[in-house]
Formats: C-alpha cells, sequence, structure tokens
C-alpha cells in the first residue's frame, strides 16, 4: 500500500511537470486522484469528494459537471451560492403565511404541524420530498380559498333573486291595489245626494272621497319605493355579476406565469391531475414532454437577465401557439417547461414536435440589435407505457438528462427515437 502511494506521488509530480502545471495542492489533489484510480487504487480523500457531490441537488450535481469540478476548493463558490440556514426561519415563516387561505380555515391544523416541523429543521426545505408537500399545500390553499369565494358568490346572488321576486311582487300587488282604490274613489264620487238633500251623506261622501284619495296617494308613493328599491337591486345584481367577472378574470390571470404566458407550475399541477383522472377513467393516451432551453446560463452572462426573460417569453409563446388548447403547457421552473399532448397515432406525436423543434431552430430570437440562435433538449415519455404519472415525468426528466448528455439540441423518445 504504502508502496503504491508513493508511485502514486512520483507520477503525479511527473504527469504535473509534463502538463506544465504548476503543483498547487489544488492540481496536485487533482492530479492525485487521477493517478490513483488508474492504479486502481481507492483513496479515502478522493471518495470523500465524490460521496460529498452524491448528497448535493441536481442543479449543483449538472453545475459542478459543466464546470468539471474536482476538488473542495472548486467546490466552495457552487455551496456559497446556497441559502444561509439562518435566513431559513425567515423563509419558513413568509411560507406560513403564504399558505395560510385568507378566507377559508380549514387547514390551519395541518399548517401548523408542517410549519412546527421545518421551524425546527429550517433545511429541510432542500428536500424535495418537503417541497413536494409545500406545493401540495399551495395548491391546498388556493382550492380552499376558491371554493369559498364561489360558495359566498352564489348564496348572494340567490338572496338577490329572491329579493328581487319579492319586490316584483309587492310593486304588482301595491299597483292592482292603487288601480282598486282609485274605482271605489269614482264611483263615490258618481252618486248624487244633492237630490235628496241629505247633509250628513254629503259630508260622508266627502270624507270617503278624501279618505280614498289620502289611500290612492300613499299606495302611489309606495309603488314609487318599491320601483326604486327595485332599481337598486338591479343595480346590486349588475355589480355582482361585474365582481364576478373580474374573480374569474383574476382567478385565469393567477394561473398564468407572468413572463412566458404558459401556465405556471402550481396551475399545471392542477390540469395535470385532471387529464390524469382523465386517463384513469377513459385510458385518453397521452405524451409528457420534458423540454430545457440549451446553454441558458451563457445567454444570461452574455444578455444579461433582461436577454434571458426575452429568450423565455418568446419561447413560452411558441409553445402557447403551437399546442393545441386541449393540451397543457406549463413552466416548470427557470428554463424549464413542461407540455402534455394527447394524441392517437404516434405520428401526430412526432409532428408536433418535429414542427416546434424547426420553429425555435428556423428563426431568431430577436434582443434589441442583437439576433440570438438558440436549441433545445427534450425527453418525452408516453402515459400508457407506465404504472403511474409520477413514473412517466421522473423517466421524461431522465431522457431530458441524457438528450442534454448526448450533445444538447434534441428530443429523444423513450423507444429511443432521436428528433
Amino acid at each position: 500500500m504504502k508502496t503504491k502511494i508513493k508511485n502514486i506521488s512520483k507520477d503525479t509530480i511527473k504527469n504535473l511537470f509534463l502538463k506544465n502545471i504548476s503543483p498547487t495542492p489544488n492540481e496536485y489533489h487533482k492530479e492525485f486522484c487521477a493517478v490513483a484510480k488508474e492504479y486502481k487504487l481507492d483513496i479515502k480523500e478522493c471518495k470523500q469528494f465524490k460521496e460529498l457531490v452524491s448528497r448535493l441537488n441536481k442543479q449543483e450535481q449538472e453545475e459542478i459537471k459543466e464546470k468539471n469540478i474536482s476538488t473542495f476548493e472548486e467546490l466552495i463558490p457552487v455551496l456559497l451560492n446556497r441559502v444561509a440556514t439562518k435566513n431559513l426561519k425567515t423563509l419558513t415563516s413568509l411560507f406560513k403565511e403564504s399558505i395560510t387561505p385568507s378566507i377559508s380555515i380549514g387547514l390551519d391544523e395541518k399548517i401548523a404541524k408542517f410549519s412546527i416541523k421545518i421551524g425546527n429543521s429550517p433545511a429541510l426545505l432542500f428536500e424535495e420530498e418537503i417541497q413536494k408537500e409545500m406545493q401540495e399545500f399551495i395548491t391546498d390553499r388556493f382550492e380552499a380559498d376558491k371554493k369559498i369565494v364561489r360558495e359566498k358568490t352564489a348564496e348572494i346572488a340567490k338572496l338577490v333573486t329572491l329579493m328581487g321576486q319579492h319586490l316584483s311582487e309587492a310593486i304588482a300587488s301595491s299597483g292592482e291595489s292603487g288601480t282598486e282604490v282609485s274605482n271605489i274613489k269614482d264611483e263615490i264620487k258618481s252618486i248624487d245626494l244633492k237630490e235628496n238633500g241629505i247633509k250628513e251623506l254629503t259630508n260622508l261622501q266627502s270624507k270617503l272621497i278624501n279618505a280614498a284619495m289620502s289611500i290612492e296617494n300613499e299606495m302611489t308613493q309606495v309603488g314609487e319605493k318599491l320601483s326604486s328599491g327595485k332599481s337598486k337591486v338591479e343595480r346590486l345584481e349588475a355589480k355582482i355579476k361585474h365582481l364576478e367577472e373580474e374573480l374569474d378574470k383574476s382567478r385565469k390571470q393567477n394561473l398564468k406565469d407572468h413572463l412566458t404566458g404558459v401556465l405556471t407550475r402550481r396551475a399545471y399541477e392542477y390540469e395535470a391531475k385532471k387529464i390524469e383522472n382523465n386517463f384513469n377513467r377513459n385510458s385518453t393516451q397521452y405524451a409528457i414532454v420534458f423540454i430545457d432551453i440549451d446553454h441558458f446560463k451563457a445567454i444570461n452572462d452574455t444578455y444579461g437577465h433582461a436577454g434571458g426573460d426575452m429568450i423565455l417569453s418568446t419561447f413560452g409563446k411558441i409553445l402557447s401557439k403551437y399546442t393545441r388548447d386541449l393540451d397543457v403547457v406549463g413552466r416548470y421552473g427557470g428554463e424549464e417547461f413542461i407540455v402534455l399532448i394527447h394524441f392517437n397515432l404516434k405520428r401526430e406525436l412526432l409532428k408536433y414536435l418535429k414542427r416546434i423543434k424547426n420553429i425555435v431552430n428556423e428563426n431568431n430570437f430577436v434582443f434589441g440589435k442583437n439576433k440570438i440562435k438558440i436549441t433545445f433538449s427534450a425527453g418525452v415519455t408516453i402515459r400508457n407505457d407506465h404504472t403511474s404519472y409520477e413514473s412517466a415525468l421522473q423517466k421524461s426528466d431522465m431522457l431530458l438528462y441524457n438528450a442534454k448528455e448526448s450533445g444538447r439540441n434534441k428530443i429523444v423518445l423513450e423507444d429511443n427515437t432521436i428528433i
């Protein structure tokens, strides 16, 4: 063992000299581990780096691979990009406030338990399972508030309709009563009592006429007030209808990602559940297309975030324009998009995929005076080939990764078809 290590050390120094690389601790460590691998000797210090990398999240692992990072010193900048643990307590508090329904109170107990869990261990926010649970809470909060608003709006509309019916009946009734009283007054007037010379009856006639006139005036006033009340109710109905339209408009706007115009991650998850339920009931065939824009970091570095936002916005518009309304397009995160496509024959799916790729490859994305060429990679799975939606989604993500690893600018299907 000691002899092998001595030989490895000698070869390490020799290799660095031949490569004209200064034998700094960092360079020596990299070359030493490479030589040890050639000697097929497991060195604890070399394995520690790989073990640490395996515990990082997928995005960090991809960055390490892309930048060819192989030492702890080179790894430090990647780790420094992480959120400091001390700041996570504030994040957990903000998250609790964001998922607490503003109207419904049905989730309080679950939220309290979850908040205690992440409050005691804020670092759990980085765990994939915890993030899924957080996503479920956000969806539940949205649905809970939406349900309450829908119920209350329906109750108000029902009440207003009932009030309108009662007022209409009252107005009709008062109108009939007013007409009847007016007829009585006319009959009293028509009686000729002067010929009889009975003074008392004349006085009585006068009183009856005055009483009838008074009743008639009161009934007219009541009718006018009821008519005014009905007008107010009609205006209230119009306001409620307007509020319902604004609520529906706001709901639809909240479903869309403000930058790309496609569904947000939360809205996509909701639509995906509906499509999956339909698949389970009716075996409606669909495919999952996981898309990632190639070299997006380089685009941001070259043209700034404004340039990157333009690319995302335009790419989202392309997907929206050339994807049918019955299908689903969502922004999964960052430069990642996901599409759920219904189809009967495989050639229909291939035609859609080729069309999107050709449009992106054959056109420039214009930012100011710059014409930017971009490509994308994608992984595609067919739901019928998997036991669950989650399994199909995970496989499409894996195929996307393979597409990027094997050169990018390609769409890889599970049956090894490559576009």
